[in-house]
Formats: C-alpha cells, sequence, structure tokens
C-alpha cells in the first residue's frame, strides 16, 4: 500500500472519530475582536489574559529592537543569537520570579522538553501529574526516566510514588512535576503541600507557571508568589511569554547552577536558533506592565471577568480564567462550538488528543480585555442553550 494512501485511511479514521482537525486563519484580530471567514467574533478562547498581545508599548518595542538588530537572530544563543534584548529579558524574568537566574527558549513546549532532559536521566525518576501539559510529558519521556504518573491533585498517591522512588532509587535524583494553573480545567495544584512532599523525601520540584503568571500574585508573578514561596521551595519553574505576556517564546528559571546546566545540557536551547530580538523586546515589555500599576489594574479587571462570568454561570469558585465545560462526545463538542460561533463566539471544541477521550468540551477563557456586556451576553447565550452543554 502506497504511503499516499495510508495516510488517506488515517485521516478517514481521524473523521469517522470527530478527531479530525483543519486550519481556519483569521483575516483580522484586535484584543477579542477578530474577523473570520467574513464574520465578525468574540473571542473567548484566546490565552492573551491581559489584552497586552495588542498593546502599543509592546508593538513599539518589538519596532525599536527590529530596527536596531534585524528581526531573525541569524544564529542559536551559543554561536552569536545571543543579542542585548534576550539577555535584558532573562535579566527581568529572574527579578519578577525572585530566581538568581533565567534562560528563554523560542516557545513554553521548548523550555520544558529542554529542562527535563537535561535535568533526569535513565537511572532518575520523574512523577508527573496526571493532567500536566503535554509539552512536560514529552520532555519526561525524552529523559529515558523511569516514570510515574499520579491521578490529578491526589496527594496521597504522590506520597505513595515518592516512598517507591526512594526505596527503589535511593541515590537517584527524583524530580516532581506539575502545574499551578491546569490549562484544560483552570484548577490549581495544591503547591504548599507538594512543595512539603518534596522537602521530606528530597526531591525537586518542577513547576510549570504558563497560565498562572500575568494572571496570580501581587505582582502576577504566579502561584509561587501567592503562596509567598518566589525563591524557595520551587528549584525549576517554566513559564511561557505567549499567554498574559502578550508575546511568545517560553523561559525556565532557578538557580545559576541550574541555568549553567541548561545552556550546556538542553538540546531544544543549544540546537535552536535563538528568537528574533525584536519577540524578545516585546516580551519584556509585557512583563514591565505587568510589574506596574496599570498591570495590577488590568489583572484586577480580569478578575472582575472572570467572577462576573462564574456568577452568570451559576458555577463556583474561581481559580483562573479558563473555563471548561465538559460535554463528553467529540460529536457533540463540535456541534456545541458551532452553535456558539452561529451566536457570534469563537470557543473551538478541545478533543483528543488534547484531553481524553470521552471527556471533550468547550474551554471557554476571559480576558481583561473582555467587556462586561459581552460577558453577560455570552452567559446569556449559554443559559438559552445550557443542555447543549451539560
Amino acid at each position: 500500500m502506497s504511503l499516499e494512501r495510508q495516510l488517506a485511511i488515517d485521516l478517514e479514521k481521524l473523521r469517522a472519530e470527530d478527531l479530525f482537525r483543519s486550519l481556519r486563519p483569521l483575516q483580522a484580530k484586535r484584543d477579542v475582536h477578530i474577523r473570520k471567514e467574513g464574520r465578525q467574533l468574540l473571542n473567548f478562547s484566546a490565552n492573551d489574559y491581559l489584552g497586552l498581545a495588542s498593546h502599543p508599548k509592546l508593538l513599539e518595542s518589538a519596532l525599536k529592537a527590529g530596527q536596531l538588530y534585524g528581526f531573525g537572530s541569524g544564529a542559536s544563543r551559543l554561536i552569536c543569537g545571543s543579542l542585548p534584548p534576550h539577555e535584558e529579558l532573562e535579566v527581568e524574568i529572574a527579578s519578577w520570579k525572585n530566581c538568581e537566574a533565567a534562560l528563554c527558549f523560542s516557545s513554553g513546549y521548548a523550555a520544558a522538553i529542554g529542562a527535563l532532559p537535561a535535568l533526569a536521566g535513565a537511572e532518575d525518576v520523574i512523577i508527573l501529574d496526571k493532567l500536566v501539559h503535554a509539552s512536560l510529558v514529552d520532555g519526561a519521556r525524552f529523559s529515558g526516566a523511569h516514570l510515574r504518573v499520579f491521578p490529578h491533585n491526589d496527594l496521597e498517591r504522590l506520597r505513595s510514588h515518592l516512598i517507591w522512588a526512594r526505596k527503589k532509587f535511593p541515590r537517584q535524583r527524583v524530580l516532581i512535576v506539575t502545574e499551578s494553573v491546569f490549562s484544560m480545567d483552570g484548577d490549581r495544584c495544591p503547591l504548599k503541600e507538594i512543595i512539603a512532599l518534596k522537602n521530606d523525601f528530597g526531591a525537586v520540584l518542577v513547576l510549570d507557571e504558563a497560565h498562572a503568571i500575568g494572571v496570580i500574585g501581587k505582582t502576577g508573578a504566579g502561584l509561587t508568589e501567592e503562596i509567598a514561596c518566589n525563591g524557595g521551595g520551587v528549584e525549576v519553574q517554566i513559564g511561557t511569554l505567549s499567554k498574559a505576556v502578550g508575546a511568545s517564546g517560553g523561559y525556565v528559571c532557578g538557580n545559576r547552577n541550574l541555568i549553567d546546566v541548561l545552556i550546556n545540557r538542553s538540546r531544544s536551547f543549544i540546537f535552536s536558533t535563538a528568537p528574533p530580538p525584536c519577540i524578545a523586546a516585546a516580551a519584556l515589555a509585557g512583563i514591565q506592565i505587568i510589574r506596574t500599576a496599570e498591570g495590577a489594574r488590568l489583572r484586577n479587571q480580569l478578575w472582575n471577568n472572570i467572577h462576573l462570568f462564574f456568577r452568570n454561570l451559576n458555577i463556583s469558585p474561581a481559580e483562573s480564567p479558563i473555563v471548561p465545560w465538559i460535554i463528553g462526545s467529540e460529536a457533540a463538542a463540535l456541534e456545541t462550538a458551532r452553535c456558539l460561533e452561529n451566536e457570534g463566539y469563537l470557543a473551538p471544541a478541545i478533543r483528543y488528543p488534547t484531553v481524553a477521550k470521552g471527556r471533550a468540551r468547550i474551554r471557554f477563557t476571559l480576558s481583561a480585555a473582555h467587556m462586561t456586556d459581552e460577558i453577560e451576553q455570552l452567559g446569556r447565550c449559554l443559559f438559552q442553550f445550557r443542555h447543549k452543554v451539560a
């Protein structure tokens, strides 16, 4: 059988299971207002939580850096691609996260798959929450370490895995991998309790703050800031610059030795061309805004919008800007997304492999850029056909 025919069969199977995906580019985008296939829609699916992706300061910073350094970096950071915007961004991240140092990557995915194999090898153990992002799962697999998975936020099962790891591999490194805010469910990890367990067993905690930075904490530095453990208790912090920060890229931060090890061992860092300097400059501007009074105002507006949405749906409590509506079947989720789009809202169906089979959903995300009337209109729309998303 030819490759073309084999691929056609693969695609037929995806369509039969309601798992086929296709790209439908937007024609225009400004804050939460977009134009898709000739129609104006309200976007309730993006991770631009503070609305910074269109902020004039980010655009101005990107333009200025592009004029000074060009668009492409030209090489990896270890050859000749390490430019002032990259270094300035890393200094800012380290300061913000109260860490000794930080290292930037081309994406959050690259940060995760670069960090875990650099920190753990074939004789080590990595223990992951069942619902961590695919990038963390892939990074753990690439490491070749012994893997164990505990049910979502199940501290007793985590303790059981730690007992097993310390008994079977008493001298090896043990990593616990979890997230501050889980991307598909919007709930938080019990960070204080996980830190206590980590300390009891001499493990290393790797925490992905992708959906927490900009959103949680007094200066938006994440869940570590909110529980006052910034700079202590979490050895490896991973994050993204493409969500609340409004730009693109990822980072890892921690102590200086951690960053030096990553510079020397992380394959996704060593063998990637450095991110464009204009993108790094935009990310720097985004973080600087988040740390100011303007950032506090945007964060307050975001949480007002989150609480308003939750009140409209009569659900509580609100832990993040992410609101999942579990539907179940992939076909029903697709139909619900079509209904929403017909009403003027972009909130695509989330299906396997992003979530487990039979757990398809609509994943709503709130932004500081949403207006009160827009949120209330969506609430009324959902109330009218809530049986479709129950």
